[in-house]
């Protein structure tokens, strides 16, 4: 079978918006699914999708949120599907292993950052913002438990903007992965490499930038070197909406030890922690969330638009 016939077994939507953006050349920001589906609950998780996504038309960017829905990968999504998709039960969490088989059996699914990855590079989209990319977890020595998304920063030429890994995990770890795997980690506007509900870390990013022009420079020109694989962008939240990581430490331990003594494996592990942190912190590490996610969803608009200016 051709390149061409794998292609057309690929059933791909563009929503309108998204198609006039790509007839115009103007510049596209990749959304995932999973944390309308897994990350928050309803209806904040619609909620902050239209906030993100009106984030992004303000700064001169059309929002691309990917889903797989009844077999189909949609790229961009319309208010009804965000809704639909919000209020959705047993929906499945795709990353790189299961995206073509849920694809192939006329599936509904979420994207994780690897999946939408994957989806956004099939769609010509260059930049994807997301909340905390996953990494190394706690125990990964004897678990082996490593999320997808480092494998894919390392073949998929996609700029993924996130608040770092999230704090769940094993820093240091994921850090030495990203090393291996040739992964260009670029903190935003500071040295230190940020923890997701926490600007900063004791852990020093590998590179860092202070604008935009300059990761999209990067990005381009990484492609002109024939590199695969993306870049991670670690853009810190807001100081005015972080939590300090020396309120997060025991809550994220307990969190932890919750989830070994209930069992909890594979996937189910973060929206597992990140539900207890949520309790402990009485919401405050859902309200730093979406400020996060916000933050680098402005920023991830502006390193679409300087590379737009680079292409066009």
């Amino acid at each position: 079978m051709t390149a061409s016939a794998f292609h057309t077994l690929i059933d791909m939507h563009l929503s309108a918006e998204v198609r006039a953006a790509q007839a115009a050349g103007t510049p596209i920001v990749a959304l995932e699914s999973t944390i309308i589906t897994h990350g928050m609950p309803y209806p904040q998780n619609v909620e902050t999708a239209e906030l993100v996504e009106s984030d992004i038309r303000a700064a001169g960017a059309t929002p691309a949120t990917i889903a797989v829905l009844g077999g189909r990968l949609h790229i961009g999504l319309d208010p009804d599907q965000l809704r639909s998709l919000g209020q959705a039960k047993d929906v499945a969490k795709l990353s790189r292993a299961d995206l073509a088989a849920c694809l192939a059996t006329g599936g509904t699914g979420a994207t994780t950052v690897a999946a939408t990855m994957i989806a956004a590079a099939h769609a010509g989209i260059d930049v994807f913002a997301t909340g905390g990319i996953g990494g190394v977890h706690q125990g990964a020595e004897t678990s082996f438990d490593i999320s997808a998304d480092l494998h894919e920063l390392a073949q998929t030429p996609v700029t993924v903007v996130a608040a770092g890994a999230k704090a769940i995990l094993d820093i240091p770890k994921t850090l030495e992965v990203l090393e291996t795997l040739g992964v260009p980690v670029i903190a935003f506007g500071q040295d230190s490499f940020p923890a997701f509900w926490s600007a900063q870390s004791p852990y020093t990013a590998p590179l860092r930038m202070d604008d935009a022009a300059s990761i999209a420079r990067a990005h381009a020109t990484r492609r002109a070197l024939g590199l695969g694989g993306g870049q991670l962008i670690a853009n810190p939240i807001p100081a005015s909406d972080e939590i300090a990581a020396d309120i997060l430490a025991p809550v994220i331990a307990a969190a932890q030890a919750d989830a070994l003594h209930n069992a909890i494996t594979g996937k189910a592990v973060t929206p597992f922690l990140l539900q207890r942190i949520f309790e402990q912190t009485k919401g405050r590490s859902l309200t730093a969330n979406i400020a996060l996610v916000r933050n680098n969803a402005r920023l991830a608009a502006r390193i679409a638009q300087e590379l737009s200016k680079l292409v066009n």
